[in-house]
């Protein structure tokens, strides 16, 4: 094996879609569309000279010249360079960015260690305890059967999208929720105000009394946390709900810079941080939020990262993190069931009946692309 480990390549790798599943309207996005495929979409390589290639999520195919400009020749183990050095010569397109290259380098040094990333970052958790996140809005009584059904498959955890028009309706949904699973599952819910990075998104726009309200009622309910109930920068109005009540407010997922979280810890915006690998522009830049979020003695969940290889990534350090309860999976089946995401991969971890989530025991991120989805070019 090479002792640099050199990139030779970099490419994005289209995939055949099997079938359509079908479409849920997100109730981040009212009005809109998100589509549900079996197969499909597209994913990065990176190639090194000892034949070892690395994975990661799709990058749009316009990045990858000046990828491949910056990357070609290098050593593919000084991912720390390489993730400061792209971050200034690529725009942070999230989703569609740096992250799966980033995500693939991660992958190839695991697989020349030949360990799985979490064993590698010091992790000793082999399986994780994944909750199910909802799409759409719903009704409660829908909310409450599903919750029911996955909770008799041994789901552990559901997070619940609130902003109905009003309180009332929110906490209908919760209490429907709770009525049908009991103490058997936690509960999360998500405000879903910190889309935008201004002062408009569509949908019922929260007020600090009604993030307030929301949080005290939720308390009684035994509620895990409230994700996002005001404006993404609003850090004052933030600080000031997290010091007033006692249940944990979440966010973060759609914050893209490390000073961000800096100044987040620092004016105690939110009790648990939520980073997204594919806005960060990789795992390498989330894992230092990791380090963050337990110097100032909080609990980091991160969120879900595209629904394939980005969730395999952040599987392995929710089980390397001793301050990581639980791992997002984008779940509302039947037309938004995580295997139709993970159906790209040939050997993609499920639930099992216990409510876990076994950590891929391969090295690297320890899973391989179906090759018989593989569009040749």
């Amino acid at each position: 094996m090479s002792e640099k480990l050199t990139v030779t390549d970099v490419k994005v790798v289209n995939l055949r879609t099997v079938k359509h599943v079908g479409e849920l309207e997100p109730a981040w996005s009212p009005g809109r569309k998100m589509s549900f495929d079996v197969g499909g979409g597209s994913f990065v390589e990176v190639h090194t000279d000892a034949g070892i290639t690395g994975i990661g999520p799709a990058m749009h195919p316009m990045f990858v010249d000046s990828v491949k400009q910056y990357l070609v020749g290098k050593s593919a183990f000084d991912i720390e360079q390489h993730a400061a050095s792209l971050s200034y010569y690529v725009p942070n397109l999230h989703y569609q960015g740096i992250a799966g290259v980033d995500i693939a380098l991660w992958d190839i040094v695991g697989k020349a260690a030949n360990l799985p990333l979490y064993r590698l970052w010091g992790g000793g958790k082999d399986r994780v305890i994944p909750y199910a996140s909802m799409v759409r809005l719903s009704t409660p009584e829908e909310r409450a059967e599903l919750a029911g059904s996955l909770s008799n498959d041994g789901w552990r955890a559901i997070k619940l999208r609130l902003h109905h028009e009003t309180i009332a309706e929110d906490m209908r949904t919760v209490e429907a929720v709770r009525e049908a699973v009991g103490s058997e599952m936690t509960i999360m819910v998500d405000g879903n105000q910190a889309q935008s990075g201004g002062d408009w998104q569509p949908g019922v726009r929260w007020s600090f009394q009604r993030a307030y309200e929301t949080a005290v009622e939720l308390q009684d309910l035994d509620v895990y946390w409230l994700e996002e109930p005001l404006n993404r920068y609003d850090y004052d109005g933030l600080a000031e709900l997290s010091g007033k009540v006692e249940i944990p407010i979440a966010g973060g997922e759609n914050n893209a810079g490390l000073h961000e979280f800096v100044q987040m810890c620092e004016q105690g915006v939110y009790g648990l941080l939520q980073p997204e690998s594919m806005v960060l522009g990789g795992i390498t830049n989330l894992r230092k939020v990791g380090v963050l979020a337990e110097l100032f003695g909080k609990e980091v969940v991160p969120h879900h990262g595209g629904g394939n290889i980005g969730v395999i990534a952040h599987m392995h350090l929710v089980a390397s993190w001793r301050h990581a309860p639980f791992m997002e999976l984008l779940h509302d089946p039947p037309i938004g069931d995580y295997k139709n995401k993970f159906s790209i991969m040939a050997n993609a971890p499920e639930i099992d009946s216990e409510g876990f989530m076994p950590v891929p025991q391969g090295p690297g991120l320890g899973v391989e692309i179906d090759p018989d989805l593989i569009v040749n070019d």
